[in-house]
């Protein structure tokens, strides 16, 4: 069984918990959920670095990357910096996040807001949209055409935008459809963790030209940046690069100037 084989497996004993605990009413009831979203997918369009930037604490492969920091004050520090977004990892038991992360994100930054979670279920998208998030992650690798084609519609319909993830011309293949707004390559092995660009480059020119275009994962330089940015990659999801740091968004406001 693969990390992400277990990810997904305590995710839906988690949801079976957490639909009896808060219904779909009480979730609809939130006080942001009738807000406008900002769009990801034009803020990266519109901004010459296109750099996402992201939340997390740990990860299966690094149990601390950062323990210690205010999520309000990286939000707002992202923001200073010049962010295209930013991505809010919300899973507990592996990542160290939580949806209340997403909503004291929401409360310090107009950045758009990416839910970064397995999301496995409809009702986990319907938790993006009560939480303050402007964009979901969908990971092909564990959801079928048919749960892509829905999932992506149903958020589509509540204001949401939609990132899909792939990590191989196969996932590609059997992803791409209308109601996704962007398309991130993950230069991560979710089998190995092993990281290399070459995914990106290798699958950049098989994206159509209609989707935002992400690379994600293993970036941590500028001549990387660059580099993607030259084969046609639009944006830039970097994760651990800037949270390893004592302070994430002085950390990405040097690295956006230097691009």
């Amino acid at each position: 069984m693969t990390i992400l084989d277990l990810i997904v497996s305590d995710l839906y004993a988690e949801l079976k918990f957490k639909k009896q605990l808060i219904p779909i009413s009480q979730l609809e009831h939130s006080v942001l959920f009738e807000r406008t979203s900002y769009s990801l997918s034009e803020r990266i369009r519109n901004s010459s670095s296109g750099i996402i930037t992201e939340h997390k604490r740990r990860s299966p492969s690094k149990p601390n990357i950062n323990l210690n920091t205010s999520i309000h004050e990286v939000a707002q520090g992202y923001e200073k910096a010049g962010a295209s977004g930013m991505s809010v990892l919300t899973n507990t038991k592996y990542f160290g996040g939580s949806l209340d992360d997403l909503t004291l994100a929401r409360a310090a930054t107009q950045l758009p807001l990416l839910r970064k979670e397995f999301i496995i279920d409809e009702y986990q998208i319907l938790e993006a949209k009560a939480y303050g998030a402007d964009a979901i992650l969908l990971i092909a690798a564990c959801l079928s055409r048919n749960e892509i084609k829905s999932f992506s519609e149903t958020a589509q319909k509540l204001g949401l935008e939609v990132l899909l993830e792939v990590h191989n011309q196969e996932e590609l293949d059997k992803a791409v459809m209308p109601s996704l707004n962007l398309i991130g390559v993950n230069n991560r092995n979710l089998k190995t963790f092993q990281v290399s660009l070459e995914t990106s480059k290798h699958l950049v020119d098989q994206i159509p030209n209609e989707f935002v275009k992400i690379s994600e994962s293993g970036i941590s330089d500028i001549s990387a940046v660059k580099e993607l940015k030259k084969v046609g990659f639009d944006g830039f999801l970097m994760g651990e690069h800037f949270m390893k740091t004592e302070n994430p968004g002085l950390s990405a406001q040097q690295f956006i100037q230097q691009l």
